[in-house]
């Protein structure tokens, strides 16, 4: 299956639609109940529905698992947390033996009595007309992403190889997920010892020479804010953005700045300043470069 990223991207489904949608949510959140009985009536009406939901409880579960759906879609986050969700929908109804034609149609239900409401809001207009854009945009996603979690468990049920294949790729997320952990955990140790670092820094302004105090506390400082952008460019990773080389290069631009700091401080030879200058002048030019091309496919 194909990542939530690019799917989204697909749609063309962008953070002003995300915002639109969440602004949206307070008033279909008034309108939910109805929205959740006309496709709970659609439901009890088929004769898988009176088979799978016999039962008063799983009617109730079944309607407050719905209601959560629909507002999720107005909810303003759309990270892989949701996308999950969504594959786990899918694969519940194959496992439930429920059609593909039975979603199709509730997903029409839904659409039809959502446009309706978003079409009375404003009575009409351009407003009224993008509204109605985001929503169809987030209602065929998720189509989309339970319609393909449909196929690949069918897949899955019917091809020993698929299920060899399916296995190795969830260990293999599974694996991934681990390792980000692991990774902004090391993020958040090495950010506190930074910070320690200065703080040490600092008290020495007190008790050593006051120049070269205050040049190994801005070398510190250089490095706590490498390693803020380090953290922020993973956690933008995870939630699905793009990865930020340029980052990494700042890493050692800020590590040659500062080794040609403290050489300052210790009044080094006159040829390694040549190469530490020579340094920064060449990981700065290539930080440069990246960073154009990181705007170029923005």
């Amino acid at each position: 299956m194909r990542s939530f990223k690019e799917i989204k991207e697909d749609y063309n489904f962008v953070s002003n639609d995300e915002q639109r949608l969440a602004r949206l949510q307070p008033i279909m959140a008034d309108k939910v109940e109805e929205v959740a009985s006309a496709l709970s009536s659609y439901i009890m009406s088929t004769k898988i529905g009176v088979r799978l939901l016999a039962e008063k409880t799983k009617q109730e579960h079944l309607f407050e698992a719905q209601k959560k759906w629909f507002l999720d879609m107005f909810g303003g986050r759309y990270d892989n947390a949701y996308y999950d969700s969504l594959i786990r929908i899918g694969i519940i109804h194959v496992k439930n033996g429920i059609d593909a034609h039975y979603l199709n149609r509730a997903i029409n239900i839904i659409r039809n009595l959502a446009v309706k409401i978003l079409y009375e809001i404003n009575d009409g207009g351009e407003e009224t007309l993008t509204n109605i854009l985001a929503f169809e945009k987030i209602l065929d996603i998720n189509l989309d992403v339970m319609t393909s979690s449909y196929i690949e468990e069918e897949m899955r049920s019917y091809s020993s190889m698929f299920r060899i294949k399916s296995a190795l790729i969830d260990f293999s997320e599974k694996f991934v997920q681990s390792a980000n952990l692991i990774l902004v955990l090391s993020l958040i140790g090495l950010t506190l010892g930074a910070i320690g670092l200065f703080l040490t820094d600092v008290q020495k302004l007190f008790v050593e020479d006051l120049e070269k105090g205050i040049i190994t506390s801005l070398g510190t400082l250089l490095i706590i804010w490498v390693m803020i952008e380090l953290m922020n460019t993973e956690i933008s990773h995870l939630k699905g953005g793009k990865f930020r080389i340029s980052v990494f290069v700042s890493v050692a631009l800020v590590a040659v700045i500062r080794e040609t700091m403290i050489a300052t401080l210790k009044h080094e030879q006159s040829q390694l300043m040549i190469y530490l200058i020579a340094s920064i002048l060449v990981i700065g030019f290539v930080y440069w470069l990246v960073i154009k091309g990181e705007e170029k496919q923005r």
